[in-house]
């Protein structure tokens, strides 16, 4: 027995597979069946294929020969076959003129390769074209027609059946489907297939393709550029309709995932089979129909296409925006199809433009008498002219006759429109790419080496390596996955007054670019659906506007969301923002929450009133104090002044006007060297001023009980031990300050907590242990003042001063018991007026219980003033 590779055109199974057109486990087990091998005996020396041949339906013969596989018809008529005898040919049906101006173009270039001297010197090429009918069984069985023939081949007894392929490469075909399984097949045998029109990303996969080329780009680069379009436009909730084969499954599942990344959500995604039922058909209009969505993205072929919009035009559905691949988007077919105008304003991306000289005319000067003389080809000439040959079976006598002399001047049909001319150029660069892998393989110069012998896995290998420019300059090479460089141009569908469609190029993507320049649109006006010069708007939620957050919808897409004002301090100044940014401390958000402002910087400045009120009372009692300190001076000689040592009373004054001032080093904007002196300076003042009094409270003390008999006390208090005692006092005041500002002084701080939306700007105390050191040593100071001088209240009252003092120290302690709670609990620049406040209220206590009684006496009882007077003895009053 010997055992050849064979396909089956006879297999009773193969017929039964036609009435589906998607990949599925019975069409893989189909392709199985395909490449079954059958026996026959060795007695017979002749290897036959088994089944009916396939005729091509254009032939030519010449000393290379290439395949070609395109659709001529896009169906076929569905048998029901029982099995019980062979089942006959597939019968297709819908003649198409596309697959004719594909395969006409792949004449064009293979006549202009045979009349050049350049490229294959001494070498005719032939063709072999077969139709697919759009039908994957019949695509593959074409497919081993082609690379093992129809004639029987003679063998010896022992030799094996085997023989070179009968083609060197394969043109087409143009569906994706159809491609995978031919390249399934012909791919161990290594024989190149070049597709013009299959853009599945899935066919650049060269473990299970690797025979696989294309001369259009793949549909990895489409997904993306559609994802981009859709995304420049603001689009983010789409609808989603797709052919159901590896065509528009594929394409869809690479946009959505590309969708997904940039923010695009898909309302709805569905498939469709130009084969489904009517009702599967009506479910997907009644889902577009429901959808709130306005923009419709497609990864259809042209006969999916046209049942959706036949669909719609019968419900009378418009007003979508259609986002196009190059299936459909510049075919002036499917705009004849659209007569009722539901996909005006369409856009979306085809291949671009291109112009080959020599092509049209050689396409419109078809005659069938120069034709292969077959069924098909006069189906294509009566169908062209819609006349009948007298031969023909179908012919009637309403028709008119045939002379195969027509010409196609003034002919306006799908065959005469030129507008696929861009994939026509890619049947067209296909074949020259096979020339140029044949020329460098056979050295050709003047003459090329016949004696080569050819073989499909060294073409293949030399198809992926070339890299020319065609006659009308365009560079052609394949990456390593078999693709070519990936451009395409952005169509516009522009209604005109006549009811023609106008395919405007309104931008370009470029994949070879840096991702943010890949897609340019021109400066040129588009029109949208129901031609409106406007965006048509594609949201679930209108964008939210800065200020806002988005905040998404529980159970729904990542697009629809409510939109969540920014909290206070927060702010987002972009639309559609996913989160509130926080203000930086110093700053705060403002009322629309979109911009952060600068905080208002609060203190007690003297610009305001309370700061003004507080500095002008500083300066009324530094006023009142010099003025008492004249007065003492003009009448220092007079008893009541020297009564109680006239230099501790200066010297009280001189404190006094210091306590008023320091008040102001606590109004204004706090600074380094304001902080360390406002509290050193009170509390140092302040110090030598209860130190002042204390030195008269003893001295008046003293003063009494020197009045004894036999006392000697005011030996042991003299002037100079006041003033030694006053120096003494404050010297410890000074002492703390120091330490104070050496280990942790005073400094300006912002406060961010007391207030949101202001910034307190005050003096941290630095070491909180010395602010309460010199606090509490004044303090230590006036409750001994105060209680010396409470001792001294019986004096007599002519020699009233200790009276006055207990006075002044009760207003003193009073005033800075409530100030330690009210500065506690007042908030920023009131706790400083508080703090002045009690430096003021304490200093005017002084002031006017010590020195404004003495002032009334001078002034307004002269005659009181006198050392009789001032030494009279009188009964003490109680206190």
């Amino acid at each position: 027995m010997k055992v050849h590779v064979m396909p089956p055109s006879g297999l009773a199974l193969i017929h039964s597979m036609s009435s589906t057109q998607r990949w599925s486990e019975k069409a893989w087990a189909l392709l199985q069946l395909l490449l079954m091998a059958s026996f026959s005996q060795a007695e017979d020396p002749v290897c036959r294929r088994i089944g009916d041949p396939e005729i091509p339906q254009m032939f030519k013969d010449g000393d290379i020969i290439l395949g070609g596989i395109f659709s001529f018809h896009n169906a076929w008529k569905n048998r029901q076959d029982t099995y019980m005898h062979k089942p006959l040919p597939l019968q297709c049906t819908s003649l198409k003129f596309r697959g004719f101006q594909y395969a006409q173009a792949m004449l064009f270039a293979i006549e202009e390769i045979n009349n050049s001297t350049d490229l294959l010197p001494g070498i005719s090429l032939g063709y072999k074209i077969y139709d697919a009918c759009a039908s994957i069984a019949r695509g593959v069985r074409v497919a081993l027609a082609l690379a093992n023939g129809n004639e029987g081949v003679s063998a010896p007894s022992e030799a094996p059946c085997t023989r070179p392929a009968q083609v060197q490469a394969i043109m087409g075909d143009t569906f994706s489907s159809i491609c995978m399984a031919i390249a399934s097949v012909i791919g161990p045998f290594h024989i190149p297939l070049i597709s013009h029109l299959a853009t599945c990303a899935c066919l650049s996969d060269k473990t299970k393709y690797p025979s696989f080329l294309r001369t259009i780009p793949s549909d990895y680069y489409q997904s993306r550029a559609l994802a981009q379009l859709v995304k420049h436009f603001g689009w983010t909730w789409v609808g989603a309709i797709r052919t159901n084969d590896d065509y528009g499954n594929n394409g869809m599942a690479t946009f959505t995932e590309i969708a997904q990344q940039l923010g695009i959500c898909l309302e709805y995604s569905v498939s469709v089979f130009r084969t489904d039922p009517p009702d599967k058909i009506q479910k997907t209009i009644e889902m577009i129909k429901a959808s709130t969505s306005k923009v419709i993205v497609t990864f259809l072929s042209p006969t999916e296409l046209y049942v959706i919009i036949n669909e719609l035009a019968q419900h009378n559905l418009t007003g979508y925006q259609w986002v196009g691949t190059e299936a459909w988007i510049f075919d002036s077919e499917s705009a004849a199809v659209d007569r009722h105008h539901i996909l005006d304003g369409a856009i979306g991306l085809s291949i671009p433009a291109a112009l080959v000289s020599g092509m049209e005319e050689f396409m419109l000067n078809v005659k069938p008498l120069n034709s292969s003389s077959n069924e098909m080809f006069t189906e294509f000439w009566e169908t062209l002219f819609s006349c009948k040959f007298t031969q023909s079976k179908s012919s009637t006598g309403n028709q008119r006759e045939c002379t195969g002399h027509e010409d196609l001047t003034g002919v306006q049909n799908s065959y005469t429109d030129m507008s696929l001319m861009p994939i026509f150029y890619n049947v067209y660069k296909g074949v020259y790419a096979a020339a140029h892998a044949l020329h460098v393989i056979l050295s050709c110069n003047k003459t090329c080496n016949t004696k080569v012998q050819l073989d499909p896995f060294t073409i293949l290998q030399h198809i992926r390596k070339i890299n020319f420019k065609t006659k009308e300059g365009d560079e052609v090479y394949f990456n390593e996955n078999g693709d070519p460089p990936a451009k395409y141009e952005i169509i516009n569908w522009q209604p005109t007054e006549n009811g023609i469609v106008d395919f405007v190029t309104v931008g370009l993507y470029d994949a070879s670019l840096p991702a943010d320049k890949q897609l340019t649109l021109q400066n040129k006006s588009l029109i949208w659906a129901q031609n409106s010069p406007e965006v048509p708007v594609a949201v679930c939620n209108e964008k939210c506007p800065p200020g806002t957050r988005k905040v998404l919808q529980k159970g729904k897409p990542v697009c629809c969301y409510d939109c969540l004002r920014c909290a206070e301090g927060e702010i987002s100044n972009i639309t559609d923002a996913i989160t509130c940014v926080r203000c930086h401390p110093e700053f705060w958000s403002n009322e629309r929450r979109d911009a952060c402002v600068k905080k208002e910087e609060e203190f007690l400045s003297y610009e305001e009133i309370m700061g003004a009120l507080l500095t002008a009372a500083a300066l009324f009692g530094t006023f009142m104090t010099a003025v008492v300190a004249l007065i003492f001076f003009r009448y220092r000689q007079t008893p009541i002044v020297r009564a109680n040592n006239s230099e501790l009373s200066f010297l009280l004054l001189f404190s006094l006007t210091l306590c008023f001032l320091c008040s102001l080093t606590f109004i204004g904007r706090p600074s380094e060297w304001s902080c360390m002196l406002r509290h050193t300076a009170f509390g140092i003042t302040f110090v030598l001023c209860i130190s002042c009094v204390l030195g008269k409270t003893i001295v008046v003390l003293m003063a009494f009980r020197a009045t004894l008999p036999g006392s000697n006390w005011m030996k042991w208090f003299g002037p100079v031990q006041q003033k030694l005692s006053v120096l003494g006092f404050t010297l410890i005041q000074v002492v703390i300050c120091i330490l104070w500002l050496s280990i942790s002084p005073p400094f300006p701080f912002k406060n961010f907590k007391k207030f949101k939306d202001k910034i307190i700007l005050e003096c941290a105390l630095g070491s909180a242990v010395g602010f309460w050191a010199v606090l509490g040593y004044i303090g230590l100071l006036a409750m001994l003042c105060f209680i010396l001088a409470f001792l001294a209240r019986k004096l007599p009252d002519n020699f009233n001063e200790a009276k006055f003092i207990t006075f002044s120290m009760l207003i003193f302690c009073a005033v800075w018991i409530t100030f330690i709670p009210a500065y506690v609990s007042s908030p920023g620049k009131f706790s400083v007026a508080v703090e002045i406040f009690a430096i003021l209220a304490s200093s005017f206590g002084l002031l006017i219980c010590i020195f404004i009684p003495k002032c009334y006496i001078i002034l307004l009882k002269p005659e009181k003033n006198t050392k009789k007077n001032m030494m009279g003895k009188e009964t003490p009053k109680a206190f």
